[in-house]
């Protein structure tokens, strides 16, 4: 089997990689990326390719299944770029994947697809995908839900899975996380799980995180099964809400008003001292708790990491700076003193 990685150097895609390195039916792996990465993984090889305008029908002729996980959460001030990567790129790879007679394609959706849902009880893969209005995030992923609705009816030939993770976390993306994130001002030693003390409780924020090696164990699965097709949920237990976190942190939950939180969440991002806008805090707030039974029981995923684990291995590679020699994942990436990113104007372009 030959699989292709469309965006394998980043958080997930590295993850997918090292699955599909262990899973003796595939025989070989194309990654591409807009940068090449220094790393080396067996049975991969590396081209370059841009999800924007770049032929990709040469590149996936012959393959088994393409993985299409390319997607941009930064320039978070420049949304045009993000709109023809994340929505205009995403349907280019899924054209070129008809056009090339590919039989499986498999594509990173999101908790944050959904629109608003309860925080209460769970929902299934047939919650509506709408998305939150004031989320750039959101709104791309539910755009591109719908066009992969109507691929699928103008495709009938090609088995489409959507795998819909919540946060995703490893150690070794958290630099990239990081700057993805929390920026070039976000001092590492803050990650210190004995240096946290209080965590801010505000209204309806519960999130859902899984291990980014177990969502790379789903795509395996995905690929490998090839009766699979559809939607899936896919999150670690437990929920994660302030009262949740302060028990693994042994810190204190402390409440907070989510219009100051917004607020100041809006300021920090106006002033340029973090890389993301209020609508991330909004997403948090109004995505659903995902049931993820189909996962478990059509594919047979069960998570290796819980909820706990998944946020202390963030933690530990936050306070250690932890990577990969990928562009994204890199700690070179941003430059010493992580000058690249502050020259980018925190969210203006990427470093």
């Amino acid at each position: 089997m030959r699989v292709v990685v469309v965006g394998a150097t980043g958080n997930l895609g590295t993850s997918v990689l090292r699955s599909l390195e262990k899973e003796e039916s595939v025989e070989s792996v194309l990654g591409l990326a807009r940068r090449l990465p220094g790393l080396s993984i067996p049975k991969v090889e590396w081209t370059s390719a841009d999800v924007v305008g770049d032929d990709l029908v040469p590149h996936f002729m012959g393959a088994d299944a393409v993985v299409l996980l390319a997607w941009l959460i930064q320039p978070s001030r420049d949304l045009t770029k993000q709109w023809m990567v994340n929505v205009e790129g995403s349907t280019w790879v899924a054209r070129a994947v008809k056009e090339a007679g590919v039989p499986s394609l498999l594509y990173a959706s999101s908790v944050g697809a959904y629109s608003p849902g309860p925080k209460d009880r769970r929902v299934d893969e047939s919650w509506p995908t709408g998305g939150t209005p004031t989320s750039y995030y959101g709104r791309h992923k539910a755009e591109v839900e719908r066009r992969l609705d109507r691929f699928e009816a103008e495709a009938p030939g090609v088995r489409l899975v959507r795998m819909r993770p919540g946060l995703v976390f490893k150690k070794e993306a958290a630099v990239g996380i990081r700057r993805l994130f929390a920026g070039p001002f976000f001092p590492s030693v803050l990650a210190n799980p004995a240096l946290i003390n209080v965590i801010p409780d505000i209204e309806d924020l519960r999130s859902q995180v899984v291990h980014s090696y177990d969502v790379g164990e789903a795509f395996r699965l995905g690929i490998v099964n090839e009766k699979a097709s559809g939607a899936f949920n896919l999150a670690a237990e437990p929920v994660l809400d302030a009262g949740e976190i302060g028990r693994i942190l042994n810190a204190r939950p402390v409440p907070m008003p989510a219009g100051i939180a917004r607020a100041g969440a809006g300021l920090s991002w106006a002033l340029r001292l973090q890389p993301v806008p209020p609508g991330w805090l909004d997403l948090s707030r109004n995505v659903p708790i995902m049931d993820t039974t189909r996962a478990r029981t059509e594919l047979g995923w069960i998570p290796q990491y819980s909820a706990d684990e998944a946020l202390l291995d963030l933690l530990e590679g936050l306070r250690t700076g932890s990577g990969l020699d990928t562009p994204p994942l890199s700690p070179k990436t941003g430059g010493r003193f992580r000058i690249r990113e502050i020259l980018t104007g925190v969210g203006g372009r990427e470093p």
